[in-house]
């Protein structure tokens, strides 16, 4: 069996701000891919001639792939061994394009033990997904469940 290296319950603490070790560059491919696969038929995200013809000028990543990227890459800080209860506050104050880095940036703002489930932790996260220029392009809560106790770990 392969260990989680994530960071446990007692770990996290409220207003620590974990930085994603890796960026990822989103390519024209994926947001031509994802939208696809998603049966997304807004031509602003696959018809450069359409996308041409809008303020970008250019297409727009998806910006439920953004979402997808962002989550993924704070998934090693602060969720490796948790169960996603789901986002709020979703907010995209700048577009994604092929060609920019995305990386994450996540804060603790609330942990508690669970009231139904005895063992289990709910932690509540704010991520921003930047860009390589800093600018925030997508920002979002997320609560997640996650073991109080680790038996995996001394």
């Amino acid at each position: 069996m392969i260990e989680a290296m994530a960071r446990s319950y007692g770990e996290l603490q409220v207003g620590d701000v974990y930085r994603s070790r890796f960026g990822r560059t989103v390519l024209e491919a994926d947001n031509v891919w994802f939208t696809l696969l998603t049966l997304n038929t807004n031509p602003i995200h696959f018809d450069a001639a359409y996308a041409a013809t809008t303020e970008w000028k250019q297409p727009l990543v998806d910006s439920t792939f953004t979402l997808a990227l962002v989550t993924g890459l704070s998934v090693a800080d602060v969720s490796e061994r948790a169960v996603n209860l789901g986002w709020r506050e979703v907010r995209l104050p700048a577009p994604v394009f092929a060609g920019d880095t995305i990386r994450a940036e996540t804060e603790v703002l609330e942990k508690r033990e669970s009231r139904s489930r005895p063992g289990q932790g709910i932690v509540t996260v704010r991520t921003r997904g930047l860009n390589q220029r800093d600018e925030v392009v997508i920002e979002f809560e997320r609560t997640i469940m996650i073991p109080i106790g680790d038996a995996h770990r001394d």
